[in-house]
């Protein structure tokens, strides 16, 4: 059980570097972009620096990394580490937000302006540093919750968003310039057409990357958990572990694990059912003396 408690308190380590590592990295350029009130190579500095996607994606990833740091604390405590399946959409939905912004960096904008300009100073956090933080840390650090393709739809709502505040402010009503230029470097039916499904590919891919890394978690998960009970099967298993945990129990309230019963279900070959498991091991945890008062 021991060596179960290393790996969370590891991933917990883990998340908690890597997380904390992109949220500094987003406030040293927001704040360096904040600060830098004249550009001639940028005209939208200092508060007018919120107009632009770029800011407002690594922002988002910004909070969305910062929501995870509670999780990391509570799991480095308590041995034990998932975060909601919530908290992994948006987090979903903000790297594909950011690595969209890292691919216009790259294959739009670093060849007009240059790829000096574009990755260095505030830049070289928010163009670059940040996103590739994202991705590794979305992809194989928070791997333990599966996400479904519907999830991916989510992804979307940012670009759209945004999409249409950008047309409206720099084609109809003419208050923007055209500073990606999306409307005049590029056709624009080209990049009315592009971008939905360019974002719907990016989170694709990184679904499948996270959902990959997830598989590869739960089984070893799920065998590191047979093998600190002795178990030979799940079944067997969760009575080893309503035992134990009801041993170590003193407040006399059962608490189901239900992200470790999911996350063992997934990988059981027989026909069982999660209720069947919390079923299993809530009337194990009635054998015992501290729940028959």
């Amino acid at each position: 059980m021991k060596r179960i408690q290393n790996v969370n308190r590891r991933k917990c380590m883990m998340t908690l570097l890597f997380s904390a590592a992109v949220v500094i990295c987003v406030c040293v350029g927001v704040v360096m972009n904040l600060t830098t009130l004249e550009d001639e190579n940028f005209d939208h500095m200092g508060i007018e620096t919120f107009c632009m996607f770029t800011v407002n994606s690594n922002i988002f990833m910004g909070i969305s990394m910062f929501l995870t740091l509670p999780y990391t604390f509570d799991g480095l405590r308590n041995g034990y580490f998932r975060l909601p399946d919530w908290l992994v959409k948006l987090l979903l939905v903000s790297s594909t937000a950011l690595t969209l912004t890292f691919l216009v960096s790259l294959c739009i904008l670093a060849p007009v302006k240059g790829f000096g300009l574009i990755f260095t100073g505030s830049r070289f956090f928010l163009h670059g540093l940040c996103p590739i933080l994202a991705i590794l840390v979305f992809c194989f650090v928070l791997k333990d919750t599966h996400l479904s393709f519907a999830s991916t739809f989510l992804s979307l709502i940012p670009v759209f968003v945004y999409a249409c505040i950008y047309y409206t402010l720099v084609a109809v009503l003419e208050k923007w310039d055209d500073f990606y230029g999306f409307l005049t470097r590029i056709p624009q039916w080209i990049s009315i057409s592009a971008f939905l499904p360019l974002t719907f590919c990016i989170a694709t891919v990184l679904r499948i990357l996270h959902n990959h890394s997830c598989k590869r978690y739960r089984e070893q998960a799920r065998a590191n958990y047979l093998s600190a009970f002795e178990a030979k099967d799940t079944r067997e298993m969760i009575i080893h572990m309503a035992a134990r945990n009801s041993k170590k129990d003193t407040t006399g309230n059962i608490v189901i694990p239900y992200q470790v019963l999911r996350m063992l279900l997934s990988g059981s070959e027989k026909e069982d059912t999660f209720e069947e498991y919390c079923i299993l091991y809530m009337k194990e945890c009635l054998k015992h003396e501290i729940y028959q008062e």
